[in-house]
């Protein structure tokens, strides 16, 4: 492989919410943080460096707030590393993570990326005017709604398929003790019939804003095997991929973007899958509104272009089918901006250790994390197995 292997030793997150006003932002980044050292078996003191990320620092309204929260992450005399990638940002953050182990430059590394969205307004903070650039003035949700359009009218999907993922994911967040919303008793008739938001994205296809923290701890192949030796399960890094793109350029496709394709290709090349759809057991794609996960499904070459929401539509990405997406519950139900990308990660890894309680697909033995970010030009994926690559 011509690199050093890596795995995950262990998750941490935090209970997800609308707004946590009992801790400070560095509080409720060492909750994850203390978590995932628990769940690796770790404490501090064997971490060599720490990488964080968080989403642009005007959606909580505290600008480099890592200076200060330092020393309550545990960085005081250690390497710190803050990576920036917009929305995709908590994956860009554990495959940084990675890369540090890999590298051979650490052994262990601490990954670690959060929001706090209730002490600022992400809505607001993407609609201010920028250098060279028209404000978007609709916050996302306004922003991604004619690429959806745009694919419902090239694709022919059945109105229903957003209403599908929505009422899945939902149900799924509803088995995950950790997700923001729970909602058990959703049905796609329930969505169908919640407000419109942004046609065609209705209300309960919406991702909700989450105050939360996730962190992943990385070790390489000889702290994994140690791991391993004691009974605890680790995931080992098959592959990432991360890959960016211009906001805006002449005749972009906004609805399959080119360095998704690319990303995906370098990924499954990397890790010698073929056909992701048949050896891929389970996904977390970063879906914050339902009709993404479709579309992402053909970007990310599981399905061939406009057929993704055939899958959608036959249950198979259901937990028990084919290529269980989101079984967390994703981002459609937990949203806090700048750890969602790494949610996707670690709950990948999750799903390969085993441990997704409620949540778990059966006989994971390889899992995908994907995130992307800004105007979907920012892409960051890995993909985790249960044996070495």
């Amino acid at each position: 492989m011509g690199r050093n292997r890596v795995a995950v030793l262990g998750t941490g997150q935090t209970k997800y919410v609308a707004k946590r006003l009992d801790v400070t932002m560095a509080g409720m980044v060492r909750e994850a943080i203390d978590r995932a050292l628990v769940d690796a078996g770790l404490t501090m003191d064997d971490i060599d460096a720490i990488a964080i990320g968080k989403a642009p620092d005007l959606f909580e309204g505290s600008m480099m707030p890592e200076l200060a929260m330092a020393e309550a992450i545990g960085a005081v005399g250690k390497q710190l590393i803050r990576v920036h990638t917009a929305g995709s940002v908590g994956a860009s953050t554990a495959i940084v993570g990675s890369s540090l182990v890999s590298s051979g430059i650490h052994r262990r590394v601490l990954a670690v990326s959060w929001e706090k969205q209730s002490e600022s307004n992400a809505m607001w903070a993407l609609s201010i005017p920028v250098p060279f650039t028209m404000p978007v003035g609709a916050g996302a949700g306004g922003f991604f709604a004619p690429h959806v359009r745009s694919y419902i009218n090239n694709s022919k999907a059945p109105a229903h398929i957003g209403a599908m993922v929505a009422a899945k994911d939902r149900r799924n967040g509803a088995k995950n003790p950790l997700a923001h919303l729970h909602q058990p008793d959703i049905t796609v008739e329930s969505v169908m019939a919640s407000q419109m938001l942004w046609d065609p994205i209705r209300f309960d296809e919406t991702c909700p804003s989450s105050d939360g923290a996730c962190a992943v701890v990385l070790g390489d192949e000889a702290t994994a095997d140690n791991a391993i030796a004691e009974g605890r399960p680790v995931a080992w890094v098959h592959a990432t991929a991360m890959r960016t793109e211009p906001l805006s350029y002449s005749h972009r496709n906004v609805v399959s973007p080119q360095a998704g394709r690319d990303a995906a290709a370098a990924l499954w090349k990397d890790a010698g899958i073929t056909n992701p759809l048949e050896e891929v057991d389970a996904a977390e794609i970063y879906v914050p509104f339902s009709w993404f996960e479709p579309m992402w499904l053909e970007n990310l070459g599981f399905m061939p272009e406009y057929e993704g929401w055939k899958l959608t539509e036959a249950g198979e990405t259901e937990i028990g089918g084919k290529l269980p997406v989101n079984a967390s519950g994703g981002v459609l139900s937990s949203n806090p901006i700048g750890a969602s990308g790494m949610i996707r990660c670690a709950e990948a890894a999750i799903q390969v250790m085993g441990k997704g309680g409620d949540h778990q697909v059966p006989d994971v033995r390889k899992a995908f994390g994907h995130a992307y970010g800004g105007g979907s030009q920012y892409f960051s994926m890995w993909l985790l197995g249960a044996d070495k690559p």
